[in-house]
This record gives structure tokens, sequence and C-alpha cells, in this order.
């Protein structure tokens, strides 16, 4: 077991929903080394008591675990394969554990290459937006070999509430996947369904009231129809991310045969809501693409 006392957690990547996670490691009472590329986006950590690193090499180096949550797979290759990565450079026997959503493909490269070096690699991937980061209810994906995922479970259990070993590496990213698909036609759906209540003279609450907890109920509606009525389209998931999502599923699809229409039709949704200079609000603010239409 990985004790409190003798544990060096890492955490790369304190943005949105990144802060909120490093934050509940740190309240649990792990030591907390921390590096992102701006530094004062790790503020309130290094007030509460982490410990700045200078880059992932030097988080390697300082960890017993390793968590990271970045933007793009471009950056999770960087984080891990780069000169200064994770790979080169972390203890043997220690955890890297990535929760970015990223490519199968490249949880499995990352995987094989830790295992090469005594390290064991876990690809976790999370959803549940900034409100289930911030109260510590994600939902955990994970994939790699299972004696690693059981040492760090009870790590992810002080991130998320629904913790799930889907198989070994790879698989996190690709239940991830299914995550993406079915969120992509729910957003359509739940915009849809506001213009809709607008445009017949209902009030959009009030008709929430009835649907949210009927058969249309969904985290989506509950969640991001409410901040899309009150015209708050902060990220809770930032649209620019959700468009590499699709894409990534997308492009697993094809390697599959699969046909995946509701995925094309959000894709191509999304990309145009982004093209208007969206692509840093949140997903809800899909809604915009009815109302600038």
């Amino acid at each position: 077991m990985l004790s409190k006392e003798d544990t060096v957690i890492g955490f790369i990547g304190t943005g949105v929903m990144g802060k909120s996670m490093a934050g509940h490691l740190l309240d649990a009472g792990y030591q907390l080394a921390v590096y992102t590329r701006t530094k004062e986006k790790a503020a309130d950590l290094l007030e509460k008591g982490a410990v700045w690193s200078e880059s992932p090499r030097d988080v390697a180096q300082k960890a017993d675990v390793v968590f990271t949550i970045v933007g793009y797979p471009s950056d999770v290759k960087e984080v891990y394969l780069g000169e200064n990565g994770l790979i080169d450079h972390a203890k043997p026997g220690s955890y890297l554990i990535d929760m970015t959503t990223s490519t199968p493909s490249l949880a499995k490269e990352i995987h094989e290459k830790a295992k090469e070096k005594g390290i064991h690699a876990i690809d976790a991937p999370v959803s549940g937006g900034d409100i289930g980061a911030r109260e510590a209810r994600l939902a955990v994906m994970a994939g790699g070999d299972d004696e690693a995922f059981l040492q760090v479970e009870p790590l992810l259990n002080i991130l998320g509430t629904n913790i799930v070993y889907q198989g070994q590496a790879g698989a996190g990213q690709h239940t991830k996947m299914c995550n993406q698909i079915a969120i992509a036609s729910n957003m359509i759906g739940v915009c849809e369904a506001i213009i809709y209540a607008e445009k017949s003279g209902l009030d959009p609450e009030t008709v929430l009231k009835s649907i949210s907890t009927g058969a249309a109920g969904s985290w989506s509606l509950s969640n991001l129809a409410p901040r899309i009525i009150d015209g708050n389209f902060e990220p809770g998931f930032y649209i620019k991310h959700f468009i590499k999502d699709m894409k990534i599923a997308l492009d697993e699809a094809k390697r599959m045969d699969m046909q995946v229409p509701g995925l094309s039709l959000a894709l191509s949704l999304y990309e145009q809501i982004a093209e208007k200079g969206e692509e840093n609000s949140g997903t809800q603010a899909l809604y915009k693409y009815w109302k600038q239409s």
C-alpha cells in the first residue's frame, strides 16, 4: 500500500479540473509536488503547502506517484516521452497516471515504454467536468495492469466516486471515447430542447423541472442547461478540448469501420461555433449555434 507518510505525489496540469483534483490530494494529507506551464495557476496550491517543480523531470525525480491532466495528446507525449519527460526520469517502481483524454494508441505506447523501465503506467481519463473535479465526484475509467490499478485505487477514490477498471492499457481511453460519443449527441438535444422551450413561449427553468427527472434526464441536462439559461458559458470543459476528443473518437471509429452519424454531426456543429470565437467557452456554448444562425 502507498502510505501518506512515505508517498510523494506529483501533479502536472492545474487547469480547470486539475487544480481541484490536486487540492483534494493535498487536503488528504499527501506531500504534493506540482508543475504546470503557467506557475500562477498553481498559486493556491503552493500557498496550501504544495512544492513547486520546474519541469516534468523535476516532478518525476521527487514523486512516487505522478498524476497528469493536460490538454492534447501532443502535450501528453511531451510530458511522458519528451527529453525532460516522465518515462526517462521517473523512479523505478513508481506509478504514472494520465487523466488526460488522449488516444488509446498513445496510452499503449506509454505503458510499454514505462514497463521497460520498471515503471507502472495507467491511463485513467475522467468525466464530470469542473463540478465533478471540485466536489470529488469524478468518474474515472482506468486501463493498465490490474495490480498497478489496485495499488493506486485508494488515491483515485480521493478524486471520484465511480472508479472502474476497464482492462489493459488503452482501455480507459476507449471507455472515455464512449463517454464523449454519448455526450456529443446529448448536447445537441439539450440545446435544441431549450431553444424549443424559448420559441414556444415556455419558461425554460420550469421546463427543466419537468424533463430533467424523467426519461430525458442526463448529467448535461441537469448541470449545463441551467448554465445556458443563466447565460453562463464559462468552461467546465473547453469546446476546443471537446473537439479534440470527438476527433479522436471519430478516428477510432473509422479504424473499426463504424459509422457514427451523431458524433459527426456534433463535431460539425462544434467546429462551426469554434470558428465564431467560442473555442475557449464551455461545451454548453453550443446553444449559441442556434442563436447566431
